[in-house]
């Protein structure tokens, strides 16, 4: 799979699957271009053929556990259990964050 960073008009990214490509914008900073570039390997991963609402579920899902290691979430937790400082210490949106927890719990 190809991962290509370039200007993008609307889109943070975008995983294209007729060419294996993902695109990650330029205009984003590092720390969220890693997690655009999570989010987009889950929509490779499987193998969406669009944007449905679930399909984007199931992409921060995948960004989500491949970026938060579950030991250093409980450590996190015994040492702060503010939910907005674990996300900044784990460097993930609240959004991945909270697709972690769910997908803990189910």
């Amino acid at each position: 799979m190809e991962v290509v960073v370039r200007r993008l008009r609307t889109a943070n990214g975008r995983w294209f699957p007729e060419y294996n490509q993902i695109l990650i914008s330029d205009r984003l900073r590092a720390g969220h271009q890693r997690l655009t570039l999570a989010h987009e390997l889950g929509h490779g991963h499987f193998g969406h053929p669009d944007d449905r609402p679930k399909f984007e579920q199931q992409a921060d899902r995948f960004a989500a556990s491949n970026l938060i290691c579950p030991d250093e979430l409980a450590d996190l937790y015994e040492w702060c259990p503010d939910e907005q400082r674990i996300v900044a210490e784990l460097g993930v949106t609240t959004q991945l964050f909270r697709a972690f927890v769910l997908d803990r719990a189910a």
